[in-house]
């Protein structure tokens, strides 16, 4: 007796599941998550490929050292970001320095951005500086006021290229302890000049600046060669 017919059976492809170490085909393994601490201020650095100075960190460092506002466009240029975003960083860093009560401010004012002691805080300052009064004025401070003497009315930027080193925090110390005051502004640069004030006279006991000692025993004769040699 003819046994009935039976359908024929095809073999069940193989699958595999995904393992935890494999992308699967609905898509890409999730980004991970940003950094939040301290390394969250780095990026890796465009020349060297190695870690250089996020936004914020760039930003910070070089309105530390700024004597005047900085433009949101010469911070883009320096450290190769968007003027926008540069603008977002400057703003969100002013916010958090002052919900965070610092010392300091940074401000946007004449058309750049600069840090300032907070109106609270500048008692405390003035007292600092002026509590110096009675003590030797360092050999940086000797420097800057004697070419402010021999060369008024002069700029911070002529100072600086006389004595070979920016001089902007000397002057500024000079200025609060009274023995410095501005002078103008030179026609070309508009640059802040400075000269010598009564109380430099008062201290040094001197009734006007003709009675200062002749430069050439302490300066070489051509000080305009000296200079161009400092520059």
């Amino acid at each position: 007796m003819a046994e009935p017919a039976t359908e024929p059976t095809t073999a069940e492809p193989m699958t595999t599941e995904p393992t935890a170490t494999e992308p699967t085909a609905a898509g890409p393994l999730p980004a991970e998550p940003p950094a939040t601490g301290p390394e969250a201020g780095f990026t890796a650095g465009p020349e060297t490929g190695g870690s250089g100075p996020g936004l914020r960190a760039g930003l910070e460092a070089i309105l530390l050292v700024v004597d005047e506002p900085v433009a949101e466009v010469t911070l883009a240029q320096v450290l190769e970001r968007p003027t926008r975003e540069v603008a977002a960083a400057l703003r969100e860093l002013a916010a958090e320095y002052t919900a965070a009560g610092r010392g300091f401010d940074l401000r946007e004012v004449a058309g750049g951005w600069r840090f300032y002691t907070r109106a609270e805080c500048a008692p405390v300052v003035e007292r600092f500086v002026r509590d110096g009064q009675q003590t030797r004025l360092t050999q940086a401070a000797l420097e800057t006021l004697a070419v402010v003497a021999y060369r008024q009315p002069v700029s911070r930027a002529r100072v600086a290229a006389i004595r070979g080193v920016n001089s902007d925090g000397v002057i500024r110390t000079l200025v609060t302890r009274g023995l410095v005051e501005e002078a103008g502004t030179e026609p070309e640069s508009q640059a802040v000049l400075y000269r010598t004030s009564s109380y430099f006279l008062e201290r040094m006991g001197l009734r006007d600046l003709d009675e200062l000692p002749e430069l050439a025993p302490f300066l070489p004769d051509d000080v305009e060669t000296l200079e161009e040699h400092r520059q």
